[in-house]
C-alpha cells in the first residue's frame, strides 16, 4: 500500500474530472483513492480506464462518495453546486480535505461551508491558477493605486458549455478590485446591461461574459480612464493548470486545522 495520500476525485466522466483524474495518476506525490459520478449515469459500475478510453485500471467509478472517502485523505470537487454542498457535508464527516473548484453558488450556500469547515479542511477557490491568483493579487494593488477616475471592467471568455456567468474567477477579480477600492461588491457591482442602460455610473465595477467554442478561460481585468486603459490578462489554454493547482491545495490541506481555506492561503499570498 501506498504511504502517498489518497485523492478521490468527484464527477470523473466531465472534462474537469478526467483532467484531475490524469494528474492525479501522473503525481509522484498522490495515487487515486477512486472516482464517482452522478447515480445513474453510463459510468457508474464500469472500468475507470476502459471509460476514458485507455486500458482497464481497476477503478470502478461509484454512485456512492462515502464509499470512496473511506479509503481517501482528500477529494477534489469540481461538480456543480448542489452536489458540492453534499460532498462538503460527507468530506465533513469523514474528516478529509475538501478541494472545491465548483462555482455558481448562492450567498446562502455559503454557511454550509462554514459548518462543515469546523470539521475538516476545505480550501474553496473560484480559479486553483497559481497564475490567476497572483492576477487577482494583482487587481486589488492596482485598484487601490488609482481613483475613480479609473472604470474597471472584467470581461471573461469561456467555452459553450459554462453554465454560470459572471465566471467565479471573475467574481474573484471584481472582489479583489473592490477590496482595493475599499467598497463592497454588491454596492457597485454592474452585471447586465441591455437596450437603454443609461451612462455607466461612476466607481462601478462592470461585468461582461462571452460564451463560445472550446475556450479554457481567459480573464481581463481593464482600467480605463480618459485618455489611458490599463489592461492586466491571463489566458487558460490547458485545463491542467487548474488540476495541478487543485492537487497542491489537496496536500497543502493535510497539514492544516480545519476550516475554511482559499488558493491564497496555499500559495502563501
Amino acid at each position: 500500500m501506498s504511504d502517498l495520500p489518497a485523492i478521490a476525485i468527484m464527477g470523473a466522466s466531465g472534462r474537469m474530472g478526467q483532467t484531475l483524474i490524469r494528474a492525479v495518476e501522473a503525481s509522484d506525490k498522490a495515487v487515486l483513492a477512486g472516482v464517482t459520478d452522478r447515480a445513474g449515469h453510463d459510468w457508474i459500475g464500469k472500468d475507470l480506464g476502459l471509460c476514458m478510453g485507455g486500458a482497464a485500471n481497476g477503478v470502478i467509478v461509484s454512485d456512492d462518495p462515502l464509499e470512496v472517502f473511506a479509503r481517501s485523505q482528500a477529494v477534489i470537487d469540481f461538480t456543480s453546486p448542489a452536489a458540492s454542498l453534499e460532498h462538503a457535508a460527507l468530506a465533513a464527516q469523514a474528516r478529509l480535505v475538501h478541494v472545491i473548484g465548483t462555482t455558481g453558488f448562492e450567498a446562502h450556500d455559503l454557511a454550509k461551508f462554514k459548518a462543515a469547515a469546523r470539521h475538516a479542511v476545505i480550501v474553496r477557490a473560484g480559479n486553483m491558477s497559481v497564475g490567476v491568483n497572483l492576477l487577482v493579487q494583482l487587481t486589488r494593488k492596482v485598484a487601490a493605486a488609482l481613483d475613480e477616475d479609473f472604470d474597471i471592467e472584467v470581461v471573461e471568455s469561456h467555452h459553450r458549455h459554462k453554465v454560470d456567468a459572471p465566471s467565479g474567477t471573475a467574481l474573484m477579480l471584481g472582489e479583489a478590485a473592490a477590496m482595493g477600492r475599499g467598497v463592497k461588491l454588491a454596492d457597485v457591482s454592474d452585471r447586465g446591461r441591455d437596450g437603454i442602460t443609461g451612462a455607466r455610473q461612476r466607481g462601478h465595477i462592470g461585468f461582461a461574459a462571452i460564451r463560445g467554442g472550446d475556450v479554457v478561460g481567459e480573464h481581463d481585468v481593464i482600467f480605463a480612464a480618459d485618455g489611458e486603459r490599463i489592461v492586466l490578462r491571463h489566458v487558460a489554454t490547458d485545463r491542467a493548470l487548474f488540476a495541478r493547482g487543485a492537487i497542491r491545495a489537496a496536500l497543502w490541506g493535510q497539514d492544516q486545522k480545519p476550516g475554511e481555506y482559499d488558493m491564497m492561503d496555499v500559495l502563501g499570498l
